[in-house]
């Protein structure tokens, strides 16, 4: 990738690394010469066998940090270690995102709703997200230009809602566009080379989709290789006028 044909040395923060989509980000990413620096962040550093393997094949470009994004003080560290190492970042893709965990799942009807579950969704798919807008900006506040994008998902689209159901997922990826949406204007007063938005990645071959495969037609379920390609094709033909938008895969534009 070349997010600008006169970055020759471009930096990157891969939020939620440790698997999926975020882990697909990182190995894409190192493929390419271009990347001078890929930062991974995982809750739990441990817990991520594949990811410290990769650090063994790259230890002067792959840095590796334990974050929760549930944490802002977290945030606030890792951010200032990258800075430590780096005066700016030219891409940061946000890939932590809830849908199911232990007895959480997606609601099927309001008789399942219950706080506690809505504010875990709201936590991790929408405050995190605009914590990371408020201490990266020193990071992205710089001549060149940059990305801040968040995997988000259509189901967080209301124009598109014909559904219903799955209260929590939807209602926190709504949010979720608005934070960036929002965060988007203020940015491109006090940064104005930073472009932030919101990417629908399509329905891909993770454990986040995986107990919800069952009715997805073949063509319509996507390795995380090529999630990840086309999502870096969307960041790459970018323009400046696309900041605060929502976008799917394919590059069209998704209604709030």
């Amino acid at each position: 990738m070349s997010l600008n044909d006169e970055i020759n040395s471009i930096n990157a923060l891969i939020v939620g690394a440790s698997q999926g989509i975020g882990f697909g980000f990182v190995k894409r990413l190192l493929q390419d010469e271009k990347i001078a620096k890929v930062f991974a962040t995982s809750r739990q550093l441990e817990l991520t066998p594949d990811l410290i393997a990769l650090v063994d094949e790259h230890s002067e470009r792959l840095i590796c940090l334990e974050m929760d994004i549930t944490d802002e003080l977290q945030i606030v560290e890792t951010i200032q270690k990258i800075h430590t190492q780096v005066d700016k970042l030219h891409l940061v893709v946000n890939c932590v995102g809830l849908l199911h965990e232990d007895t959480l799942q997606p609601e099927k009807s309001l008789r399942q709703i219950n706080s506690e579950n809505l504010l875990r969704y709201f936590q991790i798919n929408s405050i995190g997200a605009v914590l990371l807008a408020k201490h990266l900006l020193p990071l992205l506040r710089h001549g060149e230009r940059s990305v801040f994008a968040s995997i988000s998902a259509k189901l967080g689209s209301i124009g598109d809602n014909q559904l219903g159901g799955w209260y929590g997922y939807r209602a926190s990826k709504a949010a979720l566009n608005m934070f960036m949406r929002t965060a988007a204007i203020e940015y491109k007063r006090s940064c104005p080379k930073a472009l932030i938005v919101t990417l629908h990645p399509g329905t891909t071959d993770t454990r986040l989709s995986r107990p919800f495969q069952k009715n997805v037609p073949a063509e319509k379920l996507f390795s995380v290789e090529r999630t990840v390609t086309q999502l870096l094709t969307v960041i790459e033909q970018l323009q400046e006028g696309d900041s605060g938008q929502f976008f799917s895969w394919d590059g069209s534009r998704l209604p709030w």
